[in-house]
């Protein structure tokens, strides 16, 4: 892998660092840390067409007591959506005071139809899939792109729709939007996240 990205989280105690191959699409594989809701790692390895369209992502997360895993592939315009479990993690987030968070992965793959994207939830990377697919930010400032993402969320992998609109705001910046969340994010010139306000800032070599 050519390239190595590390981001320190800005919303709780943790890091990502990411080894990424993007002479083609993108290959990539990283692994995340962090303290909240309970300490976990979060290991994950993705894979797109040229385009950028995300084609395979799998993830692992784990913690004390607890490993679980869901793998994501998309052929077809349908994805398919694998997953294991050892251990218990709700009884992990109910004994740190928290509700617990169900079965990873999806019920139901088809409500992901409409997505391209892999979003994974606290990671900086998976922002670069929907900018760098759509052609972001070079594309004409303040005209949103409103997309579908398959949101992978952490530490649970529940895997779920979720709409999401990218703003380009000239070389450099993108907004993103979330339902009521909203947040200017400084990219560079690979267009990988250089600050993404509360959430992560990168970190890089000197």
């Amino acid at each position: 892998m050519p390239k190595s990205l590390f981001w320190t989280r800005t919303d709780t105690a943790g890091a990502e660092h990411a080894l990424v191959d993007d002479g083609q699409g993108l290959a990539a594989r990283g692994s995340q840390l962090a303290v909240d809701p309970i300490p976990y790692t979060c290991r994950y390895q993705l894979a797109t067409d040229p385009e950028w369209a995300t084609v395979r992502c799998e993830v692992e997360a784990e913690g004390s007591g607890w490993l679980r895993s869901v793998r994501l592939e998309r052929a077809a315009d349908r994805w398919r959506v694998t997953t294991t479990e050892q251990g218990d993690l709700d009884a992990a987030l109910t004994a740190a005071g928290h509700p617990p968070v169900g079965l990873p992965g999806t019920d139901d793959p088809d409500r992901l139809a409409a997505a391209l994207d892999v979003d994974l939830g606290g990671s900086a990377l998976f922002n670069a899939l929907p900018v760098r697919r759509l052609g972001l930010p070079a594309a004409p400032a303040d005209v949103p792109h409103r997309i579908v993402v398959a949101w992978v969320l952490v530490p649970s992998l529940v895997v779920v729709p979720a709409e999401q609109v990218y703003t380009p705001l000239g070389p450099g910046g993108v907004r993103f939007t979330s339902d009521t969340f909203t947040a200017d994010i400084d990219l560079d010139a690979d267009r990988y996240v250089r600050r993404y306000p509360g959430l992560a800032e990168r970190i890089d070599p000197r």
